[in-house]
């Protein structure tokens, strides 16, 4: 027994049943241990970035870790924007990050790093591994680490004599195989918040993290029911459900002026499951924080809170109603003719199964789907948490792998699914069921606006050339048989609904193209 065989028996005893991988020279002893110690499947991504922002898409549907296993400092540099998103995201993640054999590190060899340092800005916990009789015990560690509430980003490096170096059968393994144990939110802080809400001043509850859940919404219905108070979500959810029957607040616009009105008003902000919010990038002449002048915040419960819990305890504070019925809205009617950003919404609300995942990465595409969502069949939505584009297609992936009876669907802005376009590799080769809309307007339409709201209504060439995506235009389809996924593009509204629907219903991946 060697020590990436104690480490792999050791991720198997805690549930850790995945491991999407890009490996190296330096890893060959966990890849052969993968083989002699049955229990986590190993999924290859050809780009690391895949590989983080898959077991991200794993971690926030499973609500547990997946591995991740890549090779030295740059294949970890490689993955680190979306270890950024899942970050933002809390998800418990774990990294197994090949390095040099110690003794071989003095000698600088080309592709040595400082691996503690580019771990340590995107993960919670970090480690290196000191000897095989560590192993196990450092890899119990990184999981129970990762699973720390409200989750987090564990990183483990591992050099090639820890892995190949002789280790006795430890085969630790941490009790919790789901983030768990998140403390409870004291009665006086919940008498705190009941005693604002009591008075019907104006008031906005903030939900995020866990209180998006169907549970967590449920309550929070309950509540408003009671006081009259306004709801509203953060702005990218890690994941929210969504669909008939469930509540579904306002979510806080993304452009800080439209945020700060939609706060407007409010005597008081009350954070249950968010931090407080503020504006995804310094404008002139606008704040920071996007709380209203003259609003208190209030802190009902932080991320690593139960607050679930907090808001059903709030609302028996209250005496609010034990059930609310959430009216159901109007139906979308199915497109037809053009092709637009609303069309491309109620084509997908009309024809998206019960369970869905959806992942939105859509921009500015996703607008009008988002406002028709809580039309569609009970789903789950997953969005871009951190910002940094290229996690939609390898989160849809993860999100496939978790729920392999769930039809998972990827509504990818084309500027961002160029960053990790090789996660449509990883969904072919499994056989996952995950069909991607491709939202092709030709353009970072994100920058263009942003360049207006600047002052530069006429782009100059430039700034043009800079933001534009075509001439030449991008070979979508062809790129996406490449990789081994069927592929169309449409050119209607029907033909989006027709091609849509028969995606949907035939296993495995499928790419549609839809020109906006």
């Amino acid at each position: 027994m060697n020590g990436a065989e104690t480490l792999v028996r050791t991720a198997v005893a805690a549930g850790v049943d995945v491991c999407f991988s890009n490996p190296g020279t330096t890893e060959m002893p966990l890849v052969a241990a993968l083989d002699s110690v049955p229990g986590v499947r190993p999924i290859l991504a050809l780009f690391e970035g895949v590989c983080t922002g898959a077991a991200d898409g794993y971690a926030r549907m499973a609500r547990r870790p997946a591995m991740t296993l890549l090779h030295l400092g740059p294949g970890l540099a490689n993955g680190l924007a979306n270890l950024h998103n899942a970050r933002r995201a809390n998800s418990p993640l774990v990294n197994i990050i090949g390095d040099h054999a110690t003794w071989h590190r003095a000698a600088d060899a080309p592709l040595a790093s400082d691996i503690v340092s580019l771990a340590s800005p995107m993960s919670g916990w970090v480690r290196a591994s000191a000897s095989a009789r560590m192993l196990a015990a450092d890899m119990a560690d990184a999981i129970a680490a990762s699973l720390t509430p409200p989750g987090q980003v564990a990183t483990l490096i591992v050099p090639s004599d820890c892995q190949w170096d002789p280790a006795p059968d430890a085969g630790i393994a941490p009790q919790r195989s789901q983030v768990e144990g998140r403390a409870q939110v004291e009665g006086p802080a919940i008498d705190r918040v009941a005693e604002i809400l009591r008075k019907k001043n104006p008031a906005t509850i903030l939900l995020g993290g866990a209180a998006l859940d169907e549970r967590g919404l449920k309550a929070a219905s309950r509540i408003a029911a009671a006081c009259g108070c306004k709801l509203m979500t953060e702005t990218f959810a890690a994941r929210i459900e969504r669909g008939r029957g469930i509540l579904s607040p306002a979510r806080l616009p993304y452009f800080p002026e439209q945020a700060i009105e939609a706060l407007s008003g409010a005597q008081t902000l009350v954070l249950a499951g968010a931090i407080s919010p503020v504006a995804f990038f310094g404008y002139p002449n606008l704040p920071s924080s996007l709380v209203p002048k003259g609003c208190e915040v209030k802190v009902l419960a932080r991320p690593e809170n139960d607050v679930v819990s907090a808001l059903e305890s709030l609302a028996d504070a209250l005496r609010a109603p034990a059930n609310v019925t959430v009216p159901d809205p109007a139906p979308i009617p199915a497109p037809t003719g053009k092709l637009t950003p609303a069309s491309l919404g109620a084509a997908l609300v009309n024809l998206q199964p019960e369970g869905a995942i959806i992942m939105d990465e859509s921009a500015t595409s996703g607008g009008p789907y988002g406002a028709m969502a809580s039309a569609a069949p009970p789903h789950s939505c997953l969005a871009l948490t951190g910002g940094a584009i290229g996690q939609g297609l390898p989160c849809a992936t993860g999100g496939a792998v978790a729920c392999p009876s769930r039809r998972v669907i990827a509504l990818e802005a084309d500027g961002s699914s160029l960053y990790t376009i090789q996660a449509l590799w990883t969904q072919a080769r499994e056989s996952l069921n995950v069909t991607t809309l491709l939202c092709s307007n030709r353009a970072y339409r994100i920058l263009q606006i942003e360049a207006a709201r600047a002052g530069h209504a006429e782009m100059g060439r430039n700034t043009r050339q800079l933001t534009e995506l075509a001439p030449p235009e991008i070979g979508w389809v062809n790129l996406a048989r490449g990789f081994g996924v069927p592929a169309v593009r449409v050119d209607s509204a029907d033909g989006l609904m027709k091609e849509l629907a028969r995606a949907l219903s035939t296993p495995g991946p499928s790419f549609i193209e839809v020109p906006l």
